[in-house]
């Protein structure tokens, strides 16, 4: 008997509706897969409970959502509220104090899916990006003084610790020989600029790869890496980035192979002392929210993620197989592929799929 214990946290904008359709999907998997159990814990955080509280989430809130092994996440930010507090306020804690370290990003250009790039056709782009996810330019250091005066200074410093770069370099390069696609590894940095924390990054990867020798290697500049997702983003297997390098590069990425709507993330705290966390690339998408046209596949596909984290690779697979199914035949999209459906109508599609088999 697997018996998992999640936290739910659906936040703001349209999380609260993908996250519906993503446990849709578990349901699903629990009533029709024997011995297979969800237990879920929903914590109603967000901007909602900022506006009451003054708080994202409550103080104890990181050890109210410890005790479960991993946490499903929609989305985080209001447009009457700065995105520094929410972000800071919520999901950025979880990331840090639950050490997970090794964001992982997929993007493919899916069967009945299409590019914005002219002649891009399906699995023409298949690539995972890897984030450092716990300190580079997002950690917490810095200040400001004199606030509000002629000599007002601010200071914002990126940290880079040898343990967490080399963490998620190795991550990449462990992913890329067990993927076994291209035996390629991109290193993206902006050292020319950053001659110190960026230089340091590009010794690490140097040192890493070096107990790799079957696997290709490159390291590019950030704008260079920009460039390049819109001409060749076939040319890339397995991208590794600092936190906000690959935080942009990943939503290029996205929109290449055809929407934010489909892409996931997983959160992973590589020892398993914390929960890791999964949630769509995409934001709280204010222009749609509560119009119940936000595409769940990018949440589904992170359940089909965090499946995979949880052991469960069977269940994991067949989710895969049925987002695949669902976008090849377009018979039920959201309006970001072309299509009528609403989110629940989508879900209801994947939950069929899954039934068909």
């Amino acid at each position: 008997m697997a018996e998992h214990n999640l936290a739910i946290i659906g936040g703001d904008g349209i999380g609260p509706e993908v996250i519906d359709e993503g446990k849709k999907v578990l349901d699903y998997l629990a009533a029709n897969t024997p011995g297979l159990t969800f237990n879920y814990t929903e914590f109603p955080w967000g901007s909602a409970y900022y506006r009451e509280t003054g708080r994202m989430m409550p103080e104890d809130g990181l050890d109210q959502v410890s005790a479960n092994e991993a946490i499903l996440f929609g989305a985080v930010g209001d447009p009457d509220i700065p995105d520094h507090i929410t972000l800071q306020g919520l999901l950025l804690p979880m990331r840090r104090a639950y050490d997970q370290g090794v964001c992982v990003r997929p993007a493919y250009l899916h069967p009945g899916v299409t590019s914005p790039l002219a002649g891009k056709s399906a699995g023409g782009i298949d690539l995972v990006i890897f984030r450092e996810n716990t300190e580079g330019e997002y950690a917490p250091v810095g200040g400001r003084l004199y606030p509000g005066t002629p000599h007002e200074t601010v200071m914002q410093t990126n940290v880079f610790t040898r343990r967490g770069t080399e963490r998620i370099i190795r991550a990449a390069f462990e992913y890329c020989v067990r993927r076994n696609r291209r035996m390629k590894v991109t290193s993206v940095t902006k050292s020319n600029a950053q001659a110190f924390g960026m230089v340091f990054w590009d010794e690490v990867f140097q040192v890493v790869a070096a107990d790799y020798p079957q696997v290709e290697t490159e390291s590019l500049l950030v704008d260079r890496v920009a460039m390049d997702l819109v001409r060749w983003p076939e040319d890339f297997d397995v991208m590794v980035a600092s936190n906000l390098f690959a935080d942009i590069i990943s939503d290029i990425a996205a929109v290449v192979t055809g929407s934010m709507g489909l892409a996931p993330s997983a959160n992973i705290n590589p020892e398993r002392e914390y929960p890791s966390m999964f949630e769509p690339v995409h934001g709280a998408a204010f222009d749609i929210t509560g119009k119940g046209i936000a595409n769940p596949l990018a949440t589904i596909s992170a359940v089909a993620m965090m499946l995979d984290h949880l052991g469960e690779a069977e269940s994991s697979r067949k989710v895969d197989a049925a987002v695949v199914r669902s976008l090849q035949e377009r018979k039920v999209m959201t309006p970001d592929l072309g299509g009528t459906a609403t989110t629940s109508q989508v879900g209801d599609e994947v939950v069929r799929l899954l039934w068909e088999g």
